[in-house]
């Protein structure tokens, strides 16, 4: 199968090629990048020389048509939408990585990004791209949405709690740490060395546009709606995201409870691990040993004196947080072994 990534030349691009270049199932036909248009990928993604010999061209509607039967989108938010509404129109099938078409309401919008969505009608065509909640959306689905980094790892830990009715749903706190390779390769004050080495900085602690997609897929669940309190950091790693996520007990649950509702949350699950060891250093989910997979390891705690159950979970956020998440949906869109291309081992130490 032919494909195209367009905005290839960020993290998010150059890990999409990562995984693509080794996929038995795909050949990588065309990539785009406004500015590096005429370069070698090489020369952007050292790593893949002699992996992929392509140069990078400009945006080009016609030339994705014509040679890719299917195109991941890779730009900033608020930029994917016209080139998605295009391709749509044309018949290929799309996996877009940018907010664009994650939120099913168009006032949602205007409330977490701040601008009227532009093609209101593609938001019910598209499909939240969360295999371990929508897989036979996705299957069906000409496009297809990947979630937010901070959104899918939080989630995952969240929905078992809430599917099972043990939590209040209008009182759970999401605290999550992310590497930064999250901001993105546009580098601006906060990302150069001596301001982003060493830190643990608060940003954004509260209406984080993640939050409405937390809320929304979690008010799915539910079946009524959700509040979701979210505050990120940014701290001193490169890839890796830990979300700890608060939540309060509606009814009395114990160890072994939890444990079979993870386990029935999650049954036959390729990329979720459930991490809660009794000994050693490492007893629960750690971003350090997901790095370099499509894993979302998540683990709990009781706290009974507070009537509060912690939920945790780690991901990479170049990984399950996005390239990772686009190709587990590609193989559910053409019905591949949901594992091709995705079947490493984490990459330790980092």
């Amino acid at each position: 199968m032919k494909v195209g990534v367009v905005g290839a030349s960020g993290y998010v691009g150059g890990e999409l090629l990562r995984l693509l270049v080794s996929h038995p199932e795909t050949e990588v036909s065309t990539v785009t990048s406004r500015q590096r248009a005429g370069e070698y990928v090489h020369r952007v993604h050292p790593s893949l020389k002699g992996f992929i010999d392509l140069t990078f061209s400009p945006m080009d509607i016609e030339k994705l048509v014509n040679s890719c039967d299917l195109v991941f989108t890779a730009v900033p938010h608020g930029k994917a939408n016209t080139v998605v509404k295009e391709l749509y129109a044309r018949g290929i099938r799309i996996i877009d990585l940018s907010a664009d078409f994650r939120l099913r309401n168009p006032k949602d919008y205007v409330k977490w990004y701040g601008w009227e969505h532009p093609f209101p009608e593609l938001l019910a065509k598209s499909a939240y791209g969360v295999p371990e909640l929508h897989r036979e959306e996705i299957r069906r689905s000409q496009l297809v949405s990947c979630p937010g980094c901070m959104a899918v790892t939080s989630l995952l830990a969240i929905k078992p709690l809430v599917e099972n009715k043990v939590i209040e749903t209008n009182r759970i706190v999401v605290d999550s740490k992310i590497g930064s390779s999250g901001a993105g390769a546009q580098a601006n004050a906060g990302t150069h060395h001596a301001m982003r080495y060493g830190v643990i900085r608060p940003y954004k602690p509260a209406k984080h546009r993640h939050t409405g997609e937390i809320e929304q897929e979690l008010s799915l669940v539910a079946k009524k709606d959700i509040k979701i309190s979210l505050s990120p950091h940014a701290v001193n790693i490169v890839r890796g995201i830990l979300t700890t996520n608060h939540t309060f007990m509606d009814r009395s649950v114990s160890e072994v409870d939890l444990w079979k509702m993870f386990r029935s949350s999650y049954k036959n699950e390729p990329f979720i691990r459930f991490i809660r060891d009794k000994k050693g250093l490492y007893k629960f989910p750690d971003p350090k040993f997901v790095i370099g997979s499509n894993l979302c390891d998540i683990g709990f705690d009781i706290d009974e004196d507070n009537q509060r159950i912690v939920a945790l979970s780690a991901s990479d956020n170049l990984m399950k947080g996005a390239a990772g998440s686009a190709i587990q949906n590609m193989n559910v869109m053409f019905q591949y072994d949901e594992k091709d291309g995705l079947n490493y081992t984490p990459v330790t130490p980092v």
